[in-house]
């Protein structure tokens, strides 16, 4: 069985309608129906900050129910110690770094992103969900 650590995009584009990345990153999803799927308090940091400061409870609701419904990968010492060897090693921002060393840390086999710049660092557990589909706007 798969267990796949969720980037805030994928639940950014699992909770929202954003055109070009929600229905792939569904389909992928649908496609993996028995995947254990984890986050972390920094999934839900990010995730959170723009429904708070619109003020759209509805949507950060949104985010909590489905977050609340995960494997939660907390982030402590061990991932604070990994995450700095990895932004060191790969030259990654702090977020991404904490997000694979969360993933690698509480055991996941995929990390499903929309960044192939976490590949290598990932050592080859990242998934691009979108890669075989055409970006219709930027990341958010």
């Amino acid at each position: 069985m798969t267990r796949a650590y969720l980037d805030t995009c994928c639940v950014i584009y699992l909770i929202e309608e954003v055109p070009g990345f929600s229905d792939p990153m569904r389909n992928h999803l649908a496609a993996n129906p028995d995947a254990i799927l984890c986050v972390s308090p920094l999934v839900q940091l990010e995730a959170l900050v723009k429904p708070l400061v619109d003020r759209d409870q509805a949507l950060a609701s949104d985010y909590r129910d489905f977050l609340a419904e995960q494997e939660w990968a907390l982030i402590g010492d061990r991932e604070f110690e990994l995450a700095t060897h990895l932004r060191a090693a790969h030259r990654l921002k702090t977020p991404d770094a904490l997000h694979l060393a969360a993933a690698q840390n509480h055991g996941c086999s995929e990390f499903w992103t929309n960044d192939d710049r976490l590949n290598q660092a990932a050592t080859a557990k990242s998934v691009n969900i979108l890669a075989r589909f055409e970006k219709a706007g930027p990341d958010p």
